[in-house]
């Protein structure tokens, strides 16, 4: 039977990055991955080689890391992941960031997170802000599943409801709006790259900005006095989100740009004064 380093040689022929290689095995072997790097002469039983090729092999195909260990860090918490739900990526911490910064200033304020998917926005808003009323929504009941779940198993009080945008949320208005909707281009050959990710969170099709006008035409009505509104969009999407936002009567627009330096968030507030 191999050991762990041909078994990471084998995953180099694989085409396989050898963090991921490690990760796996560290995964199926139940240990950490430095113990992995430690004892790269541990033989792998039966079981546990035929379990490395078949992650190896999903792997290979482009199945994300993530769904294969089922679990993605995320602004500090550990949460759960599936097909069901979007990856959850280190620059949509960004976003998070920048809330909290907003909510630094507001005593029991109300949040929303538009299309949580696993959750990770609105847990992370409120593992960092416990005075923080969070409503986390979807339109996928199997990607609320998911946020749920990650909800109970880190033992944070968020809500969650099924809506499409803004559909399900009458009468209900917020000092502080965010999301990360779908924005990729329905003909951007990156989309290939993401197809083990579900359509959904992706693209809205198009030039991928549908859900963010729908977004930005339907905050006024659900939006305290000076609430703000934070969107996560494309590398290239920046001046078309402000330009929404202003023709939406927005102020205070800026954006905030992501660990690679792309401009990433883009936001404003309504007109009058913030809660306090």
């Amino acid at each position: 039977m191999p050991t762990i380093a041909q078994t990471l040689i084998d995953g180099r022929a694989m085409g396989i990055d050898r963090l991921d290689a490690q990760m796996i095995l560290a995964w199926v072997l139940a240990q950490s991955r430095s113990w992995v790097i430690a004892h790269d002469d541990a033989v792998l039983d039966e079981a546990q080689a035929d379990a490395v090729r078949a992650n190896f092999a999903r792997r290979a195909a482009g199945e994300p890391l993530a769904y294969l260990l089922g679990e993605k860090e995320f602004h500090g918490l550990l949460l759960h992941v599936d097909p069901n739900v979007l990856v959850p990526r280190p620059d949509t911490e960004v976003l998070v960031d920048w809330a909290l910064e907003l909510l630094a200033g507001m005593s029991a304020p109300r949040v929303v997170d538009l299309g949580t998917g696993s959750g990770a926005i609105a847990l992370a808003i409120k593992q960092a802000c416990p005075a923080a009323t969070v409503l986390a929504t979807d339109i996928s009941l199997a990607a609320l599943d998911v946020a749920r779940g990650n909800a109970q198993r880190l033992a944070l009080d968020v809500a969650f409801t099924q809506s499409a945008w803004w559909a399900g949320l009458q009468g209900q208005r917020f000092d502080l709006v965010l999301s990360n909707p779908p924005y990729i281009a329905g003909a951007d050959p990156h989309l290939a790259a993401l197809r083990h990710e579900p359509a959904l969170a992706l693209t809205p099709g198009g030039d991928g900005l549908d859900a963010l006008r729908e977004i930005v035409a339907g905050a006024a009505a659900h939006m305290a006095p000076g609430a703000w509104l934070l969107l996560e969009h494309g590398y290239d999407q920046a001046d078309a989100v402000h330009d929404l936002l202003h023709t939406h009567g927005f102020d205070g627009l800026a954006t905030r740009r992501d660990l690679g330096g792309q401009p990433r968030c883009t936001g404003g507030h309504r007109q009058g004064p913030c809660r306090a």
